[in-house]
């Protein structure tokens, strides 16, 4: 029996199990959280300015909004009592209108503008580099300079404006001195400050149209205003109406020419919405008023981004 036992062969030894290899998607995924995360460090410092800058100040107006808040002495909350102040304002009404009326004239002028001159470059052969710069050129002027050069321009003594016209034999204008011309006066001054980088746009948006489409609507006998409507506009279609609800947006926020050149006047004709918050925060020492003021405005200007969007998506869905 011992005999026997000793006899057998010693069972080998298992066999040892290879290392696993690396899984390829395993891989792949750490070096995707790892790239996410390297980005949104970068990220950090900008996230973290606007928060301390944008962020937390819109919060802060809407709270200040509800509340008596004078500088050195704690705020009380007052409910809607700032709202109903500031809606019983005389220059409330005013405000308004002139803001309307200002977006309303510098659509009509300041979005036809830069769009035939983008139209214009995009046709250049010689010299368009040149050109490109001198639209451009007004942007790069800081904006109070701007203002302060047109003040001098519109001067009704001797301003350029009226030295030209009088050098043409033509009748003189108040310009920004006359209740019924200082908004259409500030109107021409915001376009040409802010239409060269709109005209850059447009321009990148006319050269990445195909030039196939333009040879088949030669082809068929297309003029230059048929070109331009059934090519250029829905071939550029999403850019227009981009640039559209931006430039909206920032002539209802108009307060720079209103407060360098006119200062409101002449008769309120000239005071915006963004002027009247000025005018509350700094001028009355009233910051819930201002920041009232600035709620309504940041609701309206919301609500119209909101139905305008769904507009336009509604009608691109379709189309």
């Amino acid at each position: 029996m011992t005999k026997t036992a000793a006899a057998r062969p010693a069972a080998p030894a298992p066999a040892a199990r290879p290392a696993k290899a690396p899984s390829p998607a395993g891989d792949r995924g750490r070096r995707r959280l790892a790239d996410q995360a390297r980005a949104y460090g970068f990220l950090l410092g900008g996230l973290v300015c606007f928060a301390l800058f944008s962020w937390y100040p819109a919060v802060r107006a809407v709270v200040i909004a509800f509340q008596e808040y004078t500088p050195g002495s704690p705020p009380a909350w007052v409910g809607t009592a700032n709202f109903t102040r500031v809606l019983s304002d005389p220059e409330f009404g005013a405000a308004w209108r002139n803001t309307l009326t200002f977006t309303l004239l510098a659509l009509l002028l300041g979005f036809a503008v830069p769009f035939v001159l983008a139209l214009v470059l995009n046709e250049l052969r010689h010299a368009r580099a040149f050109f490109r710069i001198v639209v451009y050129l007004p942007v790069m002027i800081p904006p109070v300079v701007s203002a302060l050069l047109w003040k001098w321009f519109y001067d009704p003594g001797s301003g350029l404006a009226n030295e030209t016209l009088r050098l043409l034999h033509l009748p003189t204008s108040n310009w920004t001195n006359g209740a019924d011309t200082a908004l259409v006066s500030l109107v021409i001054v915001a376009t040409w400050a802010t239409m060269g980088g709109t005209v850059l746009i447009y321009l990148a948006a006319l050269q990445s149209v195909p030039g196939e489409l333009y040879e088949a609507a030669e082809l068929d006998g297309a003029n230059l205003l048929q070109r331009i409507r059934h090519v250029t506009i829905p071939q550029t279609r999403f850019v227009i109406l981009m640039l559209m609800l931006l430039q909206i947006i920032a002539t209802m926020q108009v307060f720079t020419e209103p407060f360098v050149i006119t200062g409101g006047g002449p008769e309120n004709s000239t005071v915006t919405v963004l002027y009247l918050i000025y005018k509350y925060a700094f001028l009355y020492n009233d910051f819930g008023g201002a920041c009232a003021l600035s709620v309504m405005l940041l609701a309206l200007l919301g609500l119209f981004s909101a139905v305008y969007l769904r507009l336009t998506r509604s009608e691109g869905e379709a189309a």
